[in-house]
């Protein structure tokens, strides 16, 4: 079998059956410890506009890759599995596909009960807005966003920079399977700086810009693929396929993000149902439009519905990958 395919298989096994555990030395939160330590850094010599936020970016990454080199370097040195095994331990580290869906879950197992208070409290883990004021529609709405927008962040997107890294490589004579854990690495490594800096605030403005940017960029091509996957997705698993790629392509670009509004569009045309409108951040209201043309009325079943049709997403997403690889060897 071709070591890029058993590594993206035995990745997202492992992520799809233990989830994305935390401990100290998670590879993400790795990345996170050294991005905050380059960040008091540059601040500390005066680099705390575009120049240091910028210089942030590539002393990341050189980190990141460069970490990954080493290490990996050794352990071939020892023995050539150890180093395969390396290559799978951090491609399941970058997905969050099975911890995006139990997530969800918990917000609809609480909706189902009628306790919004434990509703709030499981939607506060995977989204940044103030839900203490939310309505159980709100939670609903509010978690499948983060369903759908995560999708593209916490899972096609490694998969697609996975992809386009083992072409690379392959093309260029190197060795597949580095260059496809180096592409889902960097873009792990952009992710979490975005999470980290890229924010719209005093602090951040400037310093975040490139970071923010470079995230922009690199998820891209995977937000508009998300179209096609998740309408295939809908047509497999019974929910409205027609509508999700009208109102995918319809509005997919009237959320403030370029890239959110893709998925977000299409599991809302989907699913039947408004996702957006007027969102309370911890800044102030953010007035954002709707996205999909039905019930504004949300509710648990629509999240359960919703966690189905981003599963078969990410099959798809798996089978697509491996047709690919299928058809390079």
């Amino acid at each position: 079998m071709d070591e890029c395919i058993l590594v993206l298989l035995a990745a997202f096994l492992l992520d799809l059956t233990l989830g994305d555990p935390e401990y100290a030395l998670h590879p993400v939160r790795v990345v996170g410890k050294a991005i905050a330590f380059l960040d008091a850094t540059l601040r500390r010599i005066g680099l705390s506009g575009t120049v240091g936020g910028t210089l942030l970016v590539p002393a990341t990454l050189s980190l990141s890759i460069g970490g990954y080199f080493g290490l990996r370097y050794a352990l071939h040195c020892a023995h050539h599995w150890l180093a395969v095994i390396l290559d799978v331990f951090l491609i399941y580290s970058c997905f969050a596909f099975r911890d995006l869906l139990y997530h969800a879950k918990l917000v609809a197992d609480a909706l189902e009960r009628n306790d919004l208070a434990e509703a709030r409290v499981a939607v506060r883990r995977i989204v940044g807005r103030d839900v203490s004021k939310l309505d159980a529609s709100g939670v609903a709405r509010a978690a499948i966003e983060s369903v759908a927008e995560n999708f593209v962040d916490g899972f096609l997107s490694p998969f697609f920079w996975y992809v386009v890294g083992s072409v690379v490589a392959r093309f260029g004579g190197f060795q597949p399977c580095v260059g496809a854990v180096l592409g889902t690495l960097t873009f792990r490594t952009v992710n979490t700086l975005d999470s980290m800096v890229g924010y719209y605030n005093e602090r951040y403005m400037y310093f975040g810009r490139a970071s923010a940017k470079l995230d922009d960029v690199m998820n891209f091509l995977p937000a508009r693929l998300s179209i096609p996957i998740i309408s295939l997705s809908a047509s497999i698993c019974g929910v409205n396929a027609t509508n999700c790629m009208r109102i995918g392509r319809r509005d997919r670009l009237k959320h403030p993000s370029p890239n959110a509004g893709h998925a977000e569009s299409c599991v809302a045309g989907a699913l039947g149902i408004r996702l957006g409108g007027p969102v309370i951040y911890s800044h102030g209201i953010v007035e954002k439009q709707w996205l999909g043309d039905g019930t504004p009325d949300v509710s648990h079943v629509h999240i359960y519905k919703c966690r189905i049709l981003i599963l078969w997403s990410g099959l798809v997403t798996l089978c697509i990958s491996l047709l690919g690889f299928g058809a390079l060897i």
